[in-house]
């Protein structure tokens, strides 16, 4: 019985051995990615809102719904000189006065390197979109004025690379002011394709 007792009480003590080396282990670890973050301190990545190729836009009425065609231009800079960005799961859309008038458009998931420029060119758009009724008089109103005010917005989750350690992912928010000019002959348009395209160059905010 002595025998027995003595060789749990050395199982035991093995077993504590064990979790406590593996506690610390994991403690270094984890303090040693805390302590290269805070040297680091990594910067959101930069956004903008390069230009707009307007197909089609039209509102209609009883009931009010919008159909809408953009294809944007939209590049995003990794301001870090040694932390990697992996953009997962992006989805750009427009808003206008808080309201959603495109369908979600999913951007390709890719991996961004120090100081690298990335461009995404995708087609936001909408069929019979429904919208709120005062918001379809704005959009009618601002139709006929010549000018636009909407946002183009990107969500989605990143994660951030450090030598071979990557963290987990984080959201992140991006909204990019649009002002297109119907045919405004000053506001830097041209047409490609028979679309008008608009020269934006509107810098986005992040968050996360």
């Amino acid at each position: 019985m002595s025998s027995y007792c003595h060789h749990k009480n050395r199982r035991k003590k093995i077993l504590y051995r064990v979790l406590a080396g593996t506690l610390i282990f994991l403690f270094i670890i984890g303090l040693a990615v805390l302590i290269t973050w805070a040297i680091l301190k990594p910067k959101n990545p930069r956004f903008i809102l390069q230009d707009a190729s307007l197909y089609a836009f039209n509102v209609t009425s009883n009931p009010t719904l919008l159909t809408t065609n953009f294809q944007l231009t939209i590049s995003s800079q990794n301001p870090n000189g040694k932390v990697g960005i992996y953009y997962d799961k992006l989805h750009v859309f427009a808003t206008y006065r808080s309201q959603q008038i495109t369908y979600y458009t999913t951007l390709p998931s890719n991996y961004q390197d120090h100081k690298e420029v990335n461009l995404w060119s995708p087609f936001v758009y909408g069929t019979n979109v429904p919208v709120a009724p005062y918001n379809g008089l704005a959009l009618s109103q601002d139709q006929f004025n010549g000018a636009i005010w909407m946002m183009v917005k990107i969500n989605g989750r990143v994660r951030w690379r450090v030598g071979s350690i990557t963290t987990g992912s984080y959201n992140i928010h991006v909204t990019c002011p649009a002002y297109i000019p119907f045919g405004n002959s000053n506001a830097g348009l041209t047409i490609v394709g028979g679309a008008v395209k608009y020269q934006l160059s509107t810098n986005c905010a992040v968050s996360l």
